[in-house]
């Protein structure tokens, strides 16, 4: 019987560091392996346990169309990817970021839903016609200008200190549940 168990204990630790996540977008890998978490070839994948304690990424400037695989960055607190080709981010599977730096892409969705200890987003230069930051009640800077947010509830985020929304095609704005605001463009 310990027999027994000792293998099945041994198959599932060798099939749990055997796991990868999927990395569709080339760029991505090469970023990843850049940065020592992959190795190459570019296969469409990476180990899942090289990055599942990642704390900090940039991918900055990578011409990445696709993020896809960065919901196994489990423990990432920092994701820095702007200036790429992103039409769609979903973050809402990080749920330890607290900074996040997305500008200057082609953004027309982003999820960041479930990152409830989110302080620092930055996703100006995209073509943003939503954004909801309701559950991100830790926000304290929010640049979204030069979108197309025809509006924006930041009433949930009363420990925001800084807003940058001007570019957009917002008709109004309260900012009367926000009492820390110290600056608003």
């Amino acid at each position: 019987m310990k027999k027994l168990l000792l293998l099945l204990f041994l198959g599932f630790t060798i099939v749990g560091f055997s796991q990868n996540t999927a990395i569709p977008d080339s760029n991505f890998e090469q970023a990843l392996i850049d940065l020592g978490f992959d190795t190459a070839p570019i296969n469409g994948s990476v180990p899942t346990a090289n990055i599942s304690g990642v704390t900090s990424l940039n991918v900055s400037y990578k011409n990445i169309t696709d993020l896809t695989g960065i919901e196994d960055f489990t423990a990432l607190a920092t994701l820095r990817c702007y200036d790429n080709q992103l039409t769609s981010l979903d973050v809402s599977n990080n749920t330890a970021l607290n900074s996040l730096f997305c500008f200057d892409n082609q953004l027309t969705s982003l999820d960041v839903s479930n990152n409830t200890g989110l302080i620092n987003l930055s996703c100006e230069f995209n073509q943003l016609i939503s954004l909801d930051v309701s559950n991100n009640t830790a926000l304290n800077y929010l640049n979204c200008r030069s979108n197309q947010l025809t509006s924006l509830d930041v009433s949930n985020n009363t420990a925001l200190i800084t807003l940058y929304c001007y570019s957009n095609q917002l008709t109004s704005l309260d900012v009367s549940n926000n009492p820390a605001l110290d600056t608003l463009g």
